[in-house]
């Protein structure tokens, strides 16, 4: 004998459905995981806004001003010593400086790096760019009247970690007082790894590379994915900027999310959402940059009371 459901059985299995594809949904964005740390940001803000870069206080400056030229920035880092910025182009090769109001000073040909995905300011005239599919590391020096850069000619090293085609190493962050390199690797694991030893700037000393990385703190990362990083040498503190959850996470000395900022329409004063961040920086005065493709540029800035 044939049995059918009945209209409330149906709805109950149909709602049993929805539960899961929401809780499966869930899972994947890490949403419970977010709220939680939604809910610690608001319960300890005033234990930690003043001693943190505390990103919940920024609001837009500027908002997707269109980077005239230019049509695939990745990337961004300030240089403290000509207050402008830097950012790569993976699709031309190129080294482009950018004003602090977003428009191209210079643009400087690279030779030979196969994917530039992420430029980071080391010391005055001294940068790593990354090559995201290779895995390279690429020291670099550039100077006023610099034009081309050739990576054949510049100090390198190559990183076999966890290979997976075009989810390499997506962002670079320096500390200059512990001479640590940060690495993001964007995704299938996201990691972030310490580098010790590059880029080797003392000749009188043996190279000697040393490689951290933190798998559970890396898995505390409520983030779907990394794009750059930006490490703040006053707090200690590390910015992680992640483009499919639309979010710039603030992590502390031990690696705890302690403060976000949404990239998402409405929220920091953003009238739409930031369509596909690919890098921050930020200047001394503690302003927040922020570059998304094709080509715009945003300003953060933190409001005083």
């Amino acid at each position: 004998m044939r049995s059918f459901l009945t209209p409330r059985q149906l709805a109950a299995a149909f709602s049993l459905l929805i539960l899961g594809l929401l809780v499966t949904a869930a899972q994947q964005f890490r949403l419970f995981e977010r709220g939680w740390f939604v809910l610690q940001e608001w319960r300890h803000a005033a234990e930690w806004r003043d001693r943190s870069i505390w990103l919940p206080d920024y609001r837009v400056a500027i908002e997707a001003r269109p980077i005239e030229g230019l049509d695939d920035v990745s990337a961004l880092t300030y240089d403290p010593d000509r207050h402008s910025l830097f950012t790569v182009t993976n699709q031309h090769s190129e080294l482009i400086e950018l004003s602090l109001d977003g428009h191209i000073i210079r643009r400087i040909t690279l030779v030979g790096f196969g994917d530039p995905e992420a430029i980071e300011y080391i010391s005055p005239g001294m940068y790593v760019i990354t090559d995201e599919r290779l895995q390279r590391l690429i020291k670099v020096k550039l100077d006023e009247n610099t034009r081309s850069i050739d990576a054949s000619q510049a100090q390198q090293l190559s990183l076999g970690i966890g290979l997976s085609g075009n989810k390499g190493f997506e962002g670079l962050a320096y500390d200059t007082a512990g001479q640590r390199l940060f690495v993001a690797k964007e995704r299938d694991p996201m990691r972030i790894y310490e580098i010790h030893g590059f880029p080797h700037t003392n000749p009188e000393k043996p190279i000697a590379v040393h490689v951290v990385d933190d798998p559970k703190r890396d898995a505390r990362l409520f983030l779907r994915d990394l794009s750059s990083l930006q490490y703040d040498d006053r707090s200690g503190h590390l910015l992680a900027l992640s483009d499919e959850s639309r979010l710039v996470l603030e992590l502390n000395a031990e690696g705890r999310p302690i403060s976000s900022l949404s990239l998402l329409r409405g929220m920091q004063g953003l009238r739409k959402s930031v369509p596909q961040a690919e890098g921050v920086a930020m200047d001394n005065d503690g302003n927040l940059y922020l570059v998304s493709e094709p080509n715009l540029f945003y300003v953060f800035r933190k409001q005083t009371d």
